[in-house]
């Protein structure tokens, strides 16, 4: 049996990575994190969608101490968020460490269920510049679940070299193109759907969507051309 993980935020890549994961898996676990973030209301879509999607196993971690170590946009009331890129050359919504504790607890999560993949929606193609959505990122992360449990493991991420418009069209291959579109939440300002359509990650949405509604048969076949 086909066992895997979801890294599963309510948003729309990880929405999209689980509608896909639930055709290809004979079982999949949902895991999401509560890390003290900026809008509690995506626990609370996550939680609506995998009982929608007829998600048997979903489990909500407590990770508040990432918040009080990490100082971001996201885990910052006071902190709006920017277009901006700090000194660093980072946004300030990049929340340090987030992915790393994130897939090293579903790492130990997988191996106590016997699952051989823990999936997860980053893409290093239209994202908004966080280190550790990157592929060589995603690599050495792999590399060290699997030494460190001596086990092996597979990171998959179906969106690494997917544009936003290329996401759009996977969550459409799946029927699921409404559901990603009215009932996730991606915005930095926590308003479900489209969206407040002027956060940095709403333009990224917003832009991607647009463009795969205006050419959807040659984006389409860019998805196929990628998949094979």
């Amino acid at each position: 049996m086909k066992k895997a993980v979801v890294v599963f935020s309510g948003g729309q890549d990880s929405t999209t990575c689980l509608v896909q994961a639930l055709k290809e898996y004979d079982e999949v676990h949902a895991i999401t994190f509560d890390y003290g973030q900026r809008h509690k209301l995506e626990i609370e879509v996550a939680q609506a969608l995998t009982e929608k999607l007829g998600v048997k196993a979903h489990k909500v971690m407590d990770v508040g101490l990432l918040n009080e170590l990490a100082i971001s946009s996201l885990t910052r009331d006071d902190i709006p968020v920017s277009h901006e890129l700090q000194e660093n050359g980072l946004p300030n919504s990049f929340v340090p460490g987030r992915n790393i504790l994130f897939l090293t607890l579903a790492g130990i999560y997988a191996y106590q269920i016997g699952a051989s993949a823990v999936i997860t929606g980053v893409c290093e193609t239209d994202f908004s510049g966080y280190p550790d959505c990157r592929n060589d990122f995603i690599k050495a992360m792999n590399s060290a679940l699997v030494q460190g449990m001596d086990r092996e493991l597979d990171i998959v991420t179906p969106l690494m070299w997917l544009d936003k418009a290329e996401t759009w069209a996977l969550a459409d291959k799946y029927d699921a193109l409404e559901l990603v579109r009215n009932e996730t939440l991606t915005c930095y300002n926590g308003i479900i759907g489209d969206g407040c359509g002027d956060c940095p990650s709403c333009e990224l949405r917003a832009n991607g969507l647009n463009h795969y509604l205006d050419n959807q048969q040659a984006v389409m076949q860019s998805l196929s051309e990628k998949s094979n």
